[in-house]
Parts: structure tokens; C-alpha cells; sequence
């Protein structure tokens, strides 16, 4: 017999199935013996009588059943469940694999373990019907990411993650040996996507980004999904935060039509958008913190994190929007590849969006003029010779160009109202965790 997925069981009402998967619960009511049946699509409930065999059963024991497919009585109706309304009559039941006694209750709606907790049986904790929520509206997002490109022009490409220079300079790499050299794991995949441009105009990619940051805070991680998109022939910077808006409109409608369910159990909402995202330069904003809360950061060369959300508390009250977009960043603090703005070459035609008090993306328009790309590199610190791959595509020609970036655990993190975005993270990377805690280095004297 083939086997039935849980969905399709309140279709097959007095039909014989064969269902496959895991034990989520089990309730022993005198002779008869009730559990819960979960797979990949959904959960429902099994009656048991007679079959001795059910009293071995635990959670995460593996199983097939055979059984028929019985309405419910009407008062053991659970209208909260898309299977709530029938129940399979066990006839069969095959063990498939047995599960070790489980660390922690996984019955409940919730998983009442700590951050740590929940990291060290990862595999065992990703089951959840909760905690598989993340992951799909995770998907969703990066599949509207993926499509509202495409419909724009954009051609996807895959690109290398072990690079032989720094990208945008800095200490926070990761070096590694590669064979009697050494190279690093890729920043982003800035470099090779600019030079895409040079080929297909319009490009996007799905890449892995490192980041050696010796810290660990709830909204970093050293190993990330970096959703990245560039595009030729721009007129302004402009241009690209159109192309921003429009993705992120794509994604929410594609999450709120997709992933009700999964945003119902977080109590979680999309962000509010206003017809136009606002849009303010680095020192506007600085200046309106300042009048709001007496904090003076107005020649600080970025925003940082209470700057982040109280920008947004202030983008919400004025614009009725969770996002802002914040431009203009010091060119001295950005990479060595951002356009200075010509009216004023002290700062960059370069953006943050911000959403619900954090960074979401980041970009800008490049530098496309070869001469100026060199001095820019040197004036960096870096050496033209460690970038001679990439500064082919502007000796021999590249259109004005510029692109952006966005962290897929991150905006996950804010969609749900995640506390950390290791949550969003199947197998997250940090400097304390590979998989597993990391041993604590001993001190030397």
C-alpha cells in the first residue's frame, strides 16, 4: 500500500491507510491507547486497541501504522487542528526505529529549554513543530527573495566562498591554508558579483558569509545567509533602494499568503510599511535623535543600536512605517569600492534599511572608473595586485553599477521577534560554537 501523508487523511474518511512517521505523544486510557503521529505535513491522532505492541512506544520512535480513517465524535473534536475533525483506527503498527530517552519535553506547544540547551541537541530540537516554523518562513523569504529578482531581470549565479584577498579589508577574517598558500573565507560575495555585472547586467545570489567578529551579541554570527543583488546601468543610487523596496513588498506578500500558521505561532506580524519607505541621510537622523532623546552622535560615523531603534520608533510615530531607509555614510568609513556622493565626496551614495530597530540591508552604488577604483585600493591600505581578478571587469568596461545585501537569519529573527538570531540559524556559528559548546581556552601566564 502506498503510504498516505497526515494532510490527506481527513479526505480518506473510511479508507485504509498506511502512515509514516514519528511518536509525538502517547496516552494510555485503560485498554485503549492513544498517540499522536506527526510527518512532515502535519500531526494526527491514532487509537489503539488490542495491539499490545503500542505500550513500547516513545517519543520520537519511528513508525509505520496501518489503519482506517474514522470520524472523530463530535466531542473529541479539536477545530485547532487540521486533522481534528477524524482519527486513525490502528489495525498494523511496525516499529521503524526507536528513540533514546528525550532530554526535555518536546509534547508541548512551547520548548522550555534554554538558548544553550536548545543548540546542544540541535538535531533533536529542530523538530518541533515551533521551532520548524522558523525554518519555513526562513524558505519563504528566501524564495521571495529569489523570485521578485527574477521577475525584475535578474539572472542568479553562484559564486566562490574561498577568496584570496580581504573583500573590504579589516582584521575580521577568516584565514585558512590552501595548499602551500594562504587564502580566507569569503566577507560576501561582493567582488564577484560586481564583476557579474559585466556579464548578465542584473544579478543576484544566495551565498555563505564569514565574518571573524570576536564577540557575541544577539544579532551577529560568524557564518551566515547572505541574500546579495547588483545591477548595471543605474542613473543614482536611487535606483537600487526602488529595487529594495520592491523585493521586500514581494517577500511580506509571499509570507503573509504562505505562512499564516507558522507567523500564528509566534503571535508574530509583518512589519508595517508606509507607500514610500522614508528615507533620511546619516546626519538628518543623527540630528532628530539627538532633539528626541539629549543623545549626541552627530559626528559619529554610523548608528549604533539604541540609534538603530530609537531612528525606528521615530519612523513609526511620523511615517506609520517599521522601516527607514538611513543614507549617506562617511566615505571614510565605508569599503574602498563605495561611490562618494559628488555633491559632497565626504559621504557615499550608500544606504541601511532598518527594520523594527535593527540593520537589515545594506548597499549603494559602486565606484566604476578604473583609475579611481586603484586609488582607492591603495588609499585603503590594500595592494591593486591582490585584486587584479576584479579590477579586470573595470579595465575593460563596467556600466555605473551598485547592489545590496541582506542577512536571511536576521530579518527571520525581526519577522518573528526572535530573541537571538542563533534561532534562526539551523546549525549557528559563533565564536563560542561549532555545532557544540567550544571548550573554554585556558589562560597562560
Amino acid at each position: 500500500m502506498k503510504r498516505a501523508l497526515v494532510s490527506q487523511t481527513p479526505q480518506k474518511v473510511g479508507q485504509e491507510v498506511l502512515i509514516k512517521g514519528w511518536v509525538n505523544t502517547r496516552r494510555d486510557h485503560g485498554k485503549i491507547t492513544f498517540i499522536d503521529l506527526c510527518d512532515r505535513t502535519g500531526l494526527v491522532q491514532v487509537v489503539f486497541a488490542g495491539i499490545e505492541k503500542v505500550k513500547q512506544l516513545r517519543p520520537q520512535w519511528v513508525v509505520e501504522i496501518r489503519g482506517i480513517v474514522k470520524k472523530r465524535p463530535q466531542s473529541m473534536v479539536k477545530p485547532e487542528l487540521a486533522t481534528g475533525k477524524i482519527e486513525v483506527a490502528a489495525k498494523e503498527l511496525k516499529i521503524l526505529a526507536p528513540a533514546a530517552e528525550l532530554p526535555f519535553d518536546m509534547g508541548g506547544p512551547e520548548l522550555k529549554v534554554s538558548l544553550p540547551t536548545l543548540l546542544d541537541f540541535r538535531p533533536l530540537s529542530l523538530r518541533h513543530p515551533k521551532i520548524q516554523a522558523i525554518f519555513k518562513v526562513q524558505e519563504t523569504i528566501i524564495t521571495g527573495f529569489r523570485e521578485s529578482l527574477r521577475s525584475q531581470g535578474f539572472t542568479e549565479i553562484q559564486v566562490p566562498t574561498i577568496v584570496p584577498t580581504a573583500t573590504e579589508g579589516g582584521a575580521q577574517l577568516f584565514r585558512l591554508r590552501y595548499f602551500d598558500r594562504s587564502a580566507f573565507l569569503a566577507q560576501s560575495p561582493q567582488l564577484y558579483k560586481q564583476i557579474m555585472v559585466g556579464v548578465f547586467e542584473r544579478v543576484f545570489t544566495l551565498a555563505r558569509a564569514y565574518r571573524a567578529e570576536p564577540s557575541v551579541t544577539t544579532r551577529h554570527l560568524t557564518e551566515y545567509i547572505s541574500l546579495d543583488a547588483e545591477m548595471g546601468f543605474i542613473d543614482s543610487f536611487e535606483e537600487i533602494m526602488e529595487v529594495v523596496e520592491k523585493v521586500i513588498r514581494d517577500t511580506f506578500a509571499k509570507v503573509e499568503k504562505e505562512n499564516r500558521a507558522e507567523l500564528g505561532l509566534f503571535s508574530a506580524s509583518l512589519p508595517k510599511l508606509s507607500k514610500a519607505f522614508p528615507r533620511l541621510k546619516l546626519r538628518e537622523a543623527q540630528e532628530i535623535i539627538f532633539k528626541r532623546t539629549g543623545r549626541d552622535q552627530r559626528q559619529e560615523p554610523d548608528l549604533d543600536p539604541e540609534d538603530e531603534r530609537e531612528i525606528c520608533r521615530y519612523a513609526q510615530e511620523k511615517y506609520g512605517s517599521e522601516l527607514i531607509f538611513i543614507t549617506h555614510f562617511p566615505t571614510a568609513k565605508r569599503p574602498f569600492y563605495t561611490y562618494p556622493d559628488p555633491e559632497d565626496p565626504e559621504f557615499t551614495c550608500s544606504f541601511d534599511l532598518l527594520g523594527r530597530g535593527l540593520e537589515w540591508i545594506t548597499g549603494g552604488q559602486r565606484i566604476n572608473d578604473y583609475q579611481t577604483l586603484l586609488e582607492h585600493i591603495r588609499k585603503w591600505g590594500n595592494r591593486p595586485r591582490d585584486f587584479e581578478i576584479y579590477l579586470q571587469a573595470f579595465k575593460y568596461g563596467l556600466p555605473p553599477e551598485g547592489g545590496f545585501a541582506l542577512g536571511a537569519e536576521r530579518i527571520t529573527m525581526q519577522i518573528l521577534g526572535l530573541e537571538n538570531v542563533r534561532e534562526a540559524s539551523l546549525f549557528p556559528r559563533d565564536m563560542e560554537r561549532i555545532d557544540v559548546s567550544l571548550p573554554k581556552k585556558r589562560a597562560t601566564k
